[in-house]
């Protein structure tokens, strides 16, 4: 018997909700949804992709599982122990086990320290290394591991290409020796020939530090070829969930359906026909009742605009929220 894959992190019902208020500042507050109801598993070892188009919540996700958001309802679980998100000490135990990769390689790093002192900052922060010997001694290895030339330890960030600011980015990351690392869409903001160095290097560390990863992006190519398993997301919620292999072979949600119709063909021979999903993206403020894509979902029922399906394996790992497979 196959050994049983090992949960390293879990949320169940995770629920994040803003408070905004419209043109005129003195009208009542709205509630944005900005996630309603993830549940979601990271096994250890692996990559979880969470993928979908720009406001669906998957970046929120991704700063409430390292506690930059504070859930407003809901659980995450760490190691099988929940974590006492109510507290602004819960993540102190387990903060070197969580790390996270930001989006813009720039904005993430102090412009007035040399890249040896970003990498060198989480050491001093939580009293790692005796001495400064110690510590240049870490940081010359995690620079080396990256990819990066140890020469370059007294350059500052403008100094770097943008591949080079995303790796100093990634061994600041690793400093800690983290269990899990959420990489909130870290090569969206590169070229193409260098966003494929990356993936590789994420892919080498990997199997390096026996990290995992939740890996968070709008590129479908990008995420099958890191991840293990994908996550859809649709307006704050997850409509399918699946082993890589099966997103482009099995879609079953509608919503994925029309998302891997208007991948560009591999090929000019290729013909495909683009699912169209007509009508206005509903708006994440007020509460919605049905499925959230019912107002835009060419298979719609009348139990959708009332009824909110649940996520239901349809296949071995692969569980999908419609209607359509009841």
């Amino acid at each position: 018997m196959a050994e049983e894959k090992k949960v390293i992190l879990e949320t169940r019902d995770l629920c994040k909700h803003f408070t905004v208020h419209g043109d005129d500042l003195m009208a009542s507050k709205q509630t944005l949804y900005a996630l309603d109801g993830v549940s979601l598993k990271l096994y250890e070892g692996e990559t979880l992709g969470i993928i979908g188009e720009s406001g669906c919540g998957k970046s929120t996700f991704g700063r409430c599982v390292v506690g930059l958001h504070k859930p407003t309802s809901g659980q995450i679980l760490y190691q099988g122990q929940p974590i006492d998100t109510d507290s602004k000490h819960g993540y102190r135990a387990i903060r070197k086990d969580l790390q996270m990769i930001f989006q813009d390689p720039y904005s993430s790093l102090n412009p007035k320290k040399t890249c040896g002192k970003l990498i060198e900052e989480p050491l001093l922060i939580h009293h790692i290394g005796k001495n400064q010997d110690e510590r240049d001694e870490i940081v010359a290895r995690l620079m080396k591991a990256v990819g990066l030339d140890v020469q370059h330890v007294h350059r500052y960030p403008h100094e770097f290409s943008g591949g080079q600011r995303q790796r100093i980015n990634i061994a600041r990351a690793l400093t800690m020796n983290p269990r899990i690392i959420v990489c909130d869409e870290p090569v969206s903001a590169l070229d193409v020939s260098i966003q494929a160095q990356v993936l590789n290097l994420f892919t080498d560390l990997q199997q390096q530090f026996g990290l995992s990863y939740l890996f968070i992006s709008h590129d479908l190519s990008i995420v099958k070829y890191i991840s293990d398993r994908i996550a859809i997301m649709y307006l704050g919620t997850v409509v399918e969930l699946c082993p890589t292999e099966d997103i482009y072979d099995h879609p079953l949600h509608p919503y994925t359906q029309a998302l891997l119709s208007a991948v560009p063909p591999m090929s000019p021979f290729e013909h495909k026909t683009q699912i169209e999903l007509k009508g206005d993206i509903p708006s994440p403020i007020g509460k919605r009742e049905g499925c959230p894509l019912a107002s835009r979902c060419p298979h719609c029922m009348e139990r959708c605009h009332k009824e909110r399906p649940v996520m239901k394996e349809q296949r071995p790992g692969h569980e999908v929220a419609c209607f359509l497979y009841e």
